[in-house]
């Protein structure tokens, strides 16, 4: 089982959190958009063997939402941050390529 150390509680057990998807995803503007680019925001989303970043809720405990940079492979957590701050830069690490 995974921890997550939440920015306000410290760390947690994996199931107290839900994970809410791809992070930094920039909302198109929607008097402008066409049914392409909304469909596009709403679908599609990366999915990387290796470095991601993520928005996640902590539902059972203070309900705040954060970022965490998790590898995906093997689902260790390299950065937690909140919403407001910006996404950190993080090396590429070897191996991650498929």
């Amino acid at each position: 089982m995974m921890r997550i150390e939440c920015p306000w509680c410290g760390s947690r057990t994996e199931d107290e959190f839900t994970c809410g998807g791809q992070s930094h995803i920039a909302r198109p503007d929607p008097a402008r958009a066409s049914d392409g680019e909304w469909a596009a925001y709403l679908y599609q989303r990366d999915n990387p063997k290796g470095l991601h970043y993520e928005r996640w809720h902590h539902g059972f405990g203070c309900g705040q939402w954060f970022n965490v940079a998790r590898h995906t492979v093997s689902h260790a957590i390299l950065a937690v941050y909140t919403m407001s701050e910006p996404k950190p830069e993080l090396p590429d690490v070897p191996g991650d390529k498929a």
